[in-house]
């Protein structure tokens, strides 16, 4: 089992949650391969997108239905100042883990978090579980309590 895969379930048990971490026969590194992989809607999909401080340097992360996209206009006045998105590298470091497979929690260094409304439309969403290949299942209520999210429209 990869450390990262590690990292998302300690995570959900230190959060009092049962994971239930599902290895997909396929990839799950982009929204739409991850909703046909869980049989699900595509806004079922919690996806992480990490952008990157222009002025401070600090990674922000974006916990965004599968089928939104992240404004960067609207995600820079919820976070205070100019994003980029963040490249590979920064991401891996602060994160842990690499694009494609980035969870919503379990990270390295914990970043500020801005949740999708959309996604509390849905009893269960899936997320990435730190691999291309893991997923796993959530209340998105939970997933907003053991993200630290805050609440935001950036799409």
């Amino acid at each position: 089992m990869s450390k990262s895969l590690k990292r998302v379930i300690a995570a959900l048990e230190a959060a009092g949650l049962q994971p239930d971490v599902l290895e997909m026969p396929g990839e799950t590194r982009t929204a739409a391969a991850a909703a046909a992989e869980a049989g699900c809607e595509i806004d079922q999909i919690a996806k992480s997108i990490i952008f990157q401080g222009q002025t401070s340097g600090d990674v922000v992360l974006f916990v965004t239905a599968g089928g939104h996209q992240v404004n960067p206009d609207m995600a820079s006045k919820l976070a205070g100042e100019a994003l980029g998105r963040a490249d590979a590298n920064v991401v891996r470091k602060v994160t842990g883990f690499a694009i494609g497979g980035v969870a919503p929690i379990g990270h390295l260094n914990p970043p500020r978090v801005f949740f999708d409304p959309r996604l509390l439309d849905f009893a269960v969403v899936y997320a990435a579980a730190g691999t291309p290949r893991h997923i796993f299942p959530i209340n998105p209520q939970d997933l907003l309590r053991i993200s630290d999210g805050i609440l935001g429209n950036f799409s």
